[in-house]
């Protein structure tokens, strides 16, 4: 058993608890890692204010980690102490009817078919003041050890530096996935991006990487600007700016509206916003951000052939394709070191949130 720092959230609406935790060593078909690095994801948030569903407290939070395995349970192939890894909050188990199917990339074992608070075995590794800790998405990167299930782990190369390639484990890959997989962005295209989060920038890097000619970011956080031109946009703009809807401005930019929309923030108003500005016929609008409400649209929005799309970690399949992603950062194809704003203590993952809220 290892004794560490874990992140617990005891309770929803309330802040993180730095504590020490017990983790339990890796049972057979389980890798237990130790967590160098890791993102502050919306998703977590989402987390803290009890709004995401399937979540039992007390838990570690955090997904979007990078690490080396400490230990390996028995029967363990792809991996051995020492490799430097990614654990996967979308796992790669290769068996069900998705894994094998080359166009899917959501494996059954995720959680929103079975929810993944305890291992597989329906056990916690974590315990603190003799209490069991529940896992989140079977990674829990808000703890400087972890066990995490074999095919819930990518082995990357060992040259990744961990604190930048902890990105791809959510929020880079999912952008930058949206647009390369999911949407499929052609050359010469025009994009529209709602949102310049971590994610927002990652798909204008995926738009910009596929060759689309136009990229619009749009944002109210004019901060995040000069950011987004770097990374590809070749427009930004606040929708605060203009008197008529953004739907109405993006189509007047366009003509008849963008080829690709993506909306990267989790609102339902800027979801149907991103549907609507698309052309009507030929348009494909991506939904990245996380929705905790639900949504009513006028059918006309799709009647006409619009293509209104979901995506989970950018359609990647996992195992396979996040060590491919991380070898295409080290030959320089993307940059997403400008995705990270700050580096912070473990002690500080508050403050991390609280930076996260305030659009910094």
């Amino acid at each position: 058993v290892i004794r560490c720092k874990a992140a617990v959230a005891w309770a929803p609406s309330k802040p993180l608890s730095v504590e020490e935790v017990e983790v339990a060593p890796p049972k057979a078909r389980e890798v237990r890692i130790k967590i160098v690095a890791t993102g502050i994801c919306h998703s977590d948030d989402h987390i803290l204010k009890g709004s995401m569903p399937n979540v039992e407290f007390p838990v570690i939070p955090g997904h979007e980690g990078a690490g080396i395995v400490e230990s390996i349970g028995e029967g363990v192939t792809s991996v051995k102490p020492g490799d430097k890894v990614i654990p996967l909050c979308i796992p790669q188990c290769g068996e069900c009817s998705f894994c094998q199917n080359p166009e899917s990339n959501f494996c059954q074992k995720s959680h929103f078919s079975e929810p993944q608070n305890l291992l597989p075995d329906k056990t916690s590794r974590f315990s603190c003041k003799g209490k069991q800790i529940h896992h989140f998405l079977w990674i829990s990167t808000f703890a400087e050890y972890t066990v995490v299930p074999e095919y819930a782990v990518a082995k990357i190369d060992a040259a990744a530096p961990l604190d930048k390639v902890c990105l791809f484990g959510c929020g880079f890959s999912t952008g930058y996935g949206a647009a390369i997989n999911t949407a499929k962005v052609k050359p010469g295209s025009t994009c529209a991006v709602f949102g310049l989060g971590g994610v927002g920038l990652s798909v204008v890097m995926g738009c910009k990487v596929a060759g689309a000619s136009r990229i619009i970011a749009v944002d109210i956080n004019k901060d995040k600007f000069a950011k987004a031109k770097e990374l590809g946009a070749t427009d930004c703009i606040d929708p605060r700016d203009f008197k008529k809807p953004i739907q109405e401005v993006l189509s007047e930019m366009t003509g008849q509206g963008v080829d690709y929309s993506f909306e990267a923030i989790g609102h339902a108003d800027t979801m149907i916003a991103a549907l609507a500005s698309c052309n009507m016929n030929t348009g494909v609008c991506v939904m990245v951000g996380v929705l905790d409400s639900a949504i009513s649209i006028d059918p006309m929005l799709l009647l006409t052939g619009r293509t209104w799309k979901g995506t989970m970690l950018g359609g990647w399949k996992t195992r396979e394709c996040i060590p491919k992603l991380v070898s295409g950062y080290l030959e320089k194809k993307f940059n997403p070191d400008l995705l990270i704003t700050h580096t912070l203590p473990f002690t500080q993952v508050n403050e991390g949130f609280e930076l996260l809220r305030a659009g910094k």
